[in-house]
């Protein structure tokens, strides 16, 4: 598993965008000089991450942005075209970039995969949230399963 002080691992994520799916590399996103807020969760449309988990992050944006934050982005092993509709429907608009793992190779090179095979999800991401300051994890909050606490926005500004 990713620990605090690790380089973020590379990988191709993809966003919506006007012309359709776009990639989005992990070098791109947490670039030298840049300071990113990422969050992942098991799914798109799911209850705690439709009604707290992304929620959080847009109400909390401005905070984010006052202590330095360059970029939210949301993880989930999910396509492009699925994020995308879900961030239309949370009303995210520039805040949250809404990143599609549709293969799950971020969140397995992260080493937080978790099997939803009992609920028909599959492998997807465990709920997570880090702040990443010039490529390297500064800090990471995994939640353990079924909570939700050290992954919200509130949790992530005590840590800024």
């Amino acid at each position: 598993m990713a620990k605090v002080g690790d380089k973020v691992p590379n990988a191709t994520l993809r966003m919506l965008g006007p012309e359709g799916p776009k990639p989005v590399t992990t070098e791109e996103l947490f670039a030298p000089g840049k300071k990113v807020v990422a969050f992942a969760l098991p799914g798109a449309f799911t209850p705690t991450c439709s009604a707290k988990h992304v929620p959080g992050f847009v109400s909390e944006f401005d905070k984010l942005k006052a202590k330095g934050v360059d970029t939210v982005a949301c993880i989930s092993v999910n396509d492009a075209f699925v994020m995308g509709a879900w961030g239309k429907d949370q009303k995210v608009g520039d805040k949250v970039m809404m990143l599609g793992d549709g293969n799950g190779e971020f969140t397995q090179a992260m080493g937080l995969t978790m099997d939803g095979s009992k609920f028909g999800l599959g492998t997807r991401s465990q709920r997570y949230a880090m702040i990443v300051d010039n490529g390297v994890i500064k800090d990471l909050f995994v939640e353990k399963p079924g909570a939700f606490e050290v992954s919200s926005a509130e949790n992530v500004l005590k840590h800024l």
